[in-house]
């Protein structure tokens, strides 16, 4: 009875294991929203009810232990193969949310949600039999039944933590199923140690272990990228999963590019030829002039959602040594833009923490006069960086003649996520602007939103460009004098939607935006 019992408690480790596991996989392509949790979590209690329900009718038909150890060997097998499946899926899945193909997205998410059918079900079926093996006398029906699923629970608290405090961190996504897999098969072995069957689950080790380390994944398996680490688009030179993202750099020449997780969007350029990144990034120097021209001595600059420093790069070059303090939450992100774009200002501390946590520890006097938010995981931003509790405490650090700065995805006709963030900010600053970036009429955009503490005017932000210093770069004024032909008073509309920390809808908004894209509106 024992033995029964163990089995139990793994298999409902292996259910979480396999479910925290399965989101870790889906991240890269679909990224960390509600939208893939609810539907992650909805459909493996979905099959797990299928499960329980298969398996109360076949433990009356097969109420043996050889039944239910094959049943469990199946299962670790299906758990094994979702690594080796999963991976075209997932890059027909980034492809698709790159170039905004909505069949295949969809198709390839219905797929890869799939891929977890067989394994849960088979997982869920578990219980039920160990209970029907397990009821000897009908007087204890009750205890036994309370007793299997107890166990049962206490290993789903195992497998909750055990993926995301161990085994992902130490062994990577594709090794945790491995390892769930082979973990299950050993109990099972165990278990049937003295009965003829014994041979099929060791077996089945065997073959999962020999696959696990013969079959060793492409040196690039994201999308877009042949097995040489190369595409049209450039080579990959660090390729590498930390505790937050996929992360890639890929290089052309003396170019660089840092990718975070597939799909859309780059999260730092390198450019060390050039005076500017030729992207968004050259925006956000645009904010300070809305007051006027920075100086290095006293001014200093608040960075949220740092990535590899190409921000940090252009202030530093435009407008001097002044103090810039950036913010990432993946400390992995802060070492590749280190080693890889040259993020090392004197003038720069770079600091692993979540931004708005990080900002409400510091103390009311710690002040800056520019707040820039860039943290974008394409094409979401984390929610908690849009509402009025956030920019309440963002206008508390800003100085009287502060400005904030944050780079917002739109379509050339959809300013849904900008006018809602406007609205949201606008009862703690006395000006609001927006910088579109130009761009092909049939993409995605971006725009810079300048939201200034005192009041400020379009001919405030062209007087401070006429009269830049001579020591600013040639190629920055001329990229200035653009821009203003760009700008415009922003004043969002009275039925904007307003994001407080209890209702922020913003994947609701930006899933409008990709819709509108998608139908050409």
């Amino acid at each position: 009875m024992r033995r029964l019992y163990t089995l139990v408690f793994t298999t409902g480790a292996t259910v979480l294991g396999v479910e925290l596991s399965a989101s870790r996989l889906l991240e890269p392509a679909f990224g960390n929203n509600q939208i893939v949790w609810a539907s992650l979590i909805g459909l493996i209690l979905l099959y797990l009810a299928i499960g329980a329900w298969l398996g109360g009718r076949l433990a009356d038909r097969s109420p043996n232990r050889r039944s239910l150890d094959l049943l469990v060997t199946l299962a670790a097998v299906s758990i094994a193969l979702i690594p080796l499946v999963s991976n075209p899926i997932l890059r027909m899945a980034a492809n698709g949310l790159d170039s905004f193909a909505l069949g295949q997205l969809l198709g390839s998410l219905t797929a890869i949600l799939l891929l977890f059918s067989v394994p849960a079900i088979l997982l869920g079926m578990v219980s039920p039999w160990a209970l029907r093996l397990a009821l000897a006398d009908l007087h204890e029906s009750g205890e036994i039944a309370g007793r299997i699923y107890a166990t049962s629970t206490a290993g789903s608290i195992v497998g909750t933590f055990l993926p995301v405090l161990w085994l992902i961190p130490a062994y990577g996504t594709r090794w945790t199923f491995y390892i769930l897999s082979l973990t299950l098969l050993v109990v099972v072995t165990i278990g049937c140690r003295d009965q003829r069957h014994r041979w099929l689950p060791i077996l089945a080790f065997v073959l999962i272990l020999a696959s696990a380390i013969l079959m060793q994944p492409a040196s690039s398996i994201r999308a877009g990228w042949d097995n040489t680490g190369k595409t049209t688009k450039g080579k990959i030179i660090y390729e590498d999963e930390s505790h937050y993202n996929y992360i890639a750099v890929r290089q052309w020449d003396n170019e660089r590019h840092l990718k975070l997780n597939d799909g859309i969007g780059i999260h730092s350029i390198y450019h060390p030829d050039t005076i500017l990144s030729l992207g968004i990034w050259d925006y956000f120097l645009l904010a300070p002039l809305f007051q006027e021209m920075p100086d290095p001595q006293t001014d200093e600059l608040l960075l949220i959602g740092l990535a590899a420093g190409t921000v940090p790069d252009l202030f530093t070059n435009i407008y001097g040594p002044m103090k810039i303090v950036g913010i990432e939450l993946d400390p992995q992100v802060i070492e590749v833009g280190q080693t890889y774009f040259a993020m090392n200002q004197p003038n720069l501390t770079a600091i692993a923490a979540d931004g708005r946590h990080w900002l409400s520890q510091q103390p009311a006097s710690a002040k800056w006069s520019m707040i820039a938010i860039d943290a974008y995981r394409p094409p979401y931003i984390p929610f908690q960086l849009t509402t009025q509790e956030f920019f309440q405490l963002v206008r508390l650090h800003l100085t009287d003649d502060g400005v904030l700065a944050i780079n917002i995805g739109r379509t050339a006709h959809n300013f849904a996520l900008v006018d809602a963030l406007a609205a949201t900010l606008s009862p703690y600053f006395a000006s609001i602007h927006l910088i579109d970036e130009p761009g092909p009429a049939d993409d995605l955009g971006n725009s810079l939103l300048v939201a200034t503490v005192q009041p400020t005017t379009l001919a405030d932000f062209a007087q401070n460009i006429a009269v830049l210093p001579d020591s600013v770069p040639v190629e920055f004024r001329d990229f200035a004098h653009a821009a203003v032909t760009n700008s415009r008073r922003w004043g969002p509309p009275s039925d904007a939607i307003i994001f407080t920390d209890d209702r922020a809808p913003v994947e609701q908004v930006i899933h409008g935006i990709i819709v509108d894209f998608l139908i050409g509106e």
